[in-house]
């Protein structure tokens, strides 16, 4: 096979970044629609892309990417040709639509978008005739992946949930198989201001007669799940009772980990990411392939699981993108996915001092998140990420000191010179290390800072 010209890769490339910037220039993902119809009448016109192959669609409110990826993972290692959508990146757009594994090439996105550019146009301008907005940033998007897959083709997708269940673009799509991750507080503002009704929301996902699988939920969320399934007439499969995490211990690069399926038991499987939660989301991930591939009653071979499980990533979750000093950087952008960092942290490392930069989006929970990393934590460099979103600098570091104090407490203009300072301060001592977390748009950059100065090389 020939290689490409470093001058076809930066056309190919540009025209990739074509696409982003079209997208952009729509309603952004921090203001979604709840509405479906402009999104299935985009795909009525193409021809309903999204029904030619099985969907496993997934929310939830930490552990979705994750979840997502394994289960795409152990499709794959069955053979299976795999669509996969996820969001938001965290370094260019191709990473959302997967395809086999690989993220998709610019070539493809390009021209699938050329494809269905017109389209998007018509339902644009039947949208402003009758006095609504054009198709958003995640609506268009939604869109041209389930056209992508149908593309390329695929034999099934995985599906993540933008935001919520019931009015997310990709619920125009009927997911044989409903995942439902773990539901905390999050997007209140626009999913309810409890969990009861963050799980109504997120339950509309659930199709008639679909194979549901949940992570553990807390009582008022497991309560509207069971409510959604008897009302569509589907069968629950709930961790804890149907399918458990049996076991998980620390190993070198990752974990081992032995989960009791819905038609198997799979002992001492290699997964090469850390955190128990992670060891949590290979389980549910485990029980929704059981469900897909056989209904839950037929027991998936124990080696293709171990092959699926072992070329598992999640990028952006715990992931190491230096050494000497350690940097790793982490996604978490709530209490709940701080307290899981933390503990990982604890469980699977060996560092005396650890300084966190953070950058925080400002329809979080700042406080619940700092709060969740302080015991852990020796000092915070307080920075922003170029979103438009983020908390300005000054009023995060004040948050920041009321928890941690003023002493352990550094404000940075620039992400850059926040990264620079805690590699200077962790250099100082072996068993220092830096974490990059509380947005993923923080998490992208650092990654991308990360591979510009080659940390990881040595």
């Amino acid at each position: 096979m020939s290689k490409s010209s470093p001058q076809a890769d930066d056309a190919g490339r540009s025209a990739g970044d074509a696409v982003f910037a079209a997208l952009l220039a729509r309603v952004g993902e921090g203001s979604p629609r709840p509405r479906l119809e402009p999104t299935r009448r985009a795909l009525e016109l193409l021809g309903d892309p999204q029904t030619v192959y099985p969907i496993i669609h997934i929310t939830g409110t930490n552990g979705k990417t994750s979840t997502s990826r394994i289960a795409e993972s152990l499709l794959r290692a069955y053979g299976l040709r795999t669509g996969l959508l996820i969001s938001p990146h965290l370094v260019r757009l191709n990473e959302r639509i997967v395809i086999d594994g690989e993220s998709i090439d610019d070539e493809a996105l390009a021209a699938n978008w050329d494809d269905i550019a017109p389209y998007l146009r018509m339902v644009d301008d039947e949208l402003t005739a009758a006095g609504d907005e054009p198709l958003t940033f995640f609506e268009a998007l939604t869109v041209l992946a389930f056209a992508c897959f149908a593309d390329a083709p695929v034999d099934v997708a995985v599906i993540e949930v933008g935001m919520g269940g019931e009015w997310d673009s990709t619920n125009v799509a009927d997911g044989q198989v409903a995942v439902i991750t773990p539901i905390a507080l999050d997007h209140t503002r626009r999913l309810g201001d409890t969990i009861a009704e963050i799980a109504r929301t997120k339950s509309g996902i659930i199709k008639p007669a679909a194979s549901v699988v949940t992570a553990k939920q807390a009582e008022p969320a497991q309560a509207e799940l069971e409510r959604a399934v008897e009302l569509t007439e589907s069968t629950l499969a709930s961790e804890g009772e149907d399918f458990a995490l049996l076991a998980s211990q620390v190993a070198v690069g990752g974990q081992l980990i032995s989960v009791r399926g819905l038609a198997g038991t799979y002992p001492d499987l290699f997964l090469p990411l850390y955190g128990t939660h992670q060891a949590q989301n290979a389980a549910v991930a485990i029980a929704a392939v059981e469900s897909f591939l056989g209904a839950g009653s037929q027991e998936l071979a124990y080696d293709l699981v171990e092959e699926g499980l072992a070329s598992a990533t999640s990028p952006g979750r715990l992931q190491l993108v230096g050494i000497d000093p350690t940097v790793l950087v982490d996604a978490a952008h709530n209490p709940h996915g701080a307290a899981a960092l933390a503990a990982a942290l604890v469980a699977y490392f060996d560092f005396d001092e650890i300084v966190a930069v953070v950058g925080i989006l400002a329809d979080k929970d700042a406080a619940g998140i700092i709060a969740a990393l302080e015991p852990v934590v020796a000092r915070f460099h307080v920075t922003a990420s170029h979103s438009e979103r983020a908390i300005p600098v000054d009023d995060l570091a004040d948050l920041v000191a009321r928890t941690a104090g003023d002493d352990s407490t550094i404000r940075f203009d620039d992400l850059a010179q926040a990264l620079e300072s805690a590699r200077d301060w962790a250099e100082e001592s072996p068993r220092r290390a830096v974490i990059v977390t509380g947005s993923i748009t923080l998490v992208g950059e650092a990654i991308a800072l990360a591979d510009a100065r080659e940390w990881l090389k040595k």
